[in-house]
């Protein structure tokens, strides 16, 4: 019998979802699952995507080299709209405000993280999604202590590829369908209810009366997820059961 389906494994699922129907467009995912999420969709339903290894080579979803990316190419598709990041947060507000910088003022921060690095240039670029393995108010709060990714609140005229595609945390999918632009619980894992899910946010979470549960992977999926990309199962020790 196939064993039963992991949280993390609904995780790779949502997070592969972002690049379906994608096209020819570099995607560039951050963690763990993240990167077996792409690489299931390039496996299955979006072949034409292009991956990286993160240096200057295009490459396959087994790793072997497809071509070469030199820098000045991937800055062509990072400005024009043709790459999907998918990045973390260390918070995150209901407009998709994303913030690796610091916690507390900018001044005298109580916590200092990554820094902006390159948030704006990918919000306001290209499409971006975030992936937020610990769901919490810390992650999901009111106000950002400093705006890195830009959220559809504060994205400027003549923006014309900023799309914030969606949010996969380890309890549900999010996404920002709703008139005013603001987050909205798009489907739940397996196991988690809208209860917990609006507990462990730090502002009012759009959710409509009956919210589906994310998809289940086919056996095919699986089949990549657990004997082709992630044989070790680095999945399941970036996500809690």
């Amino acid at each position: 019998m196939t064993n039963p389906v992991t949280r993390a494994e609904y995780c790779v699922v949502a997070c592969a979802e972002a690049w379906r129907g994608a096209g020819e467009v570099l995607a560039s995912p951050m963690g763990t699952i993240p990167s077996i999420g792409a690489r299931l969709a390039r496996l299955t339903f979006s072949p034409d995507l292009l991956l990286t290894d993160g240096e200057a080579l295009l490459v396959d979803a087994d790793g072997a080299v497809e071509g070469w990316l030199p820098y000045r190419r991937h800055l062509t598709l990072v400005t024009g709209g043709r790459r999907h990041v998918m990045m973390g947060a260390s918070q995150l507000d209901r407009y998709g405000n994303q913030n690796i910088s610091c916690v507390g003022g900018h001044e005298r921060p109580a916590r200092q993280l990554l820094g902006v690095r390159g948030a704006p240039v990918n919000t306001l670029n290209n499409p971006t999604s975030y992936w937020i393995p610990r769901h919490s108010p810390r992650v999901f709060v009111e106000r950002v202590d400093m705006v890195c990714g830009v959220g559809y609140d504060r994205v400027p005229a003549g923006a014309r590829f900023h799309r914030l595609v969606r949010v996969v945390s380890d309890l549900g999918v999010f996404d920002f369908a709703t008139p005013d632009r603001t987050m909205r619980l798009a489907s739940l894992h397996p196991g988690v209810t809208v209860e917990q899910v609006l507990a462990a946010t730090g502002f009012p979470l759009a959710a409509g009366a009956d919210v589906p549960y994310t998809r289940t992977p086919d056996s095919e999926e699986l089949r990549l997820i657990r004997e082709v990309i992630d044989p070790g199962g680095a999945r399941e020790r970036e996500v809690r059961g």
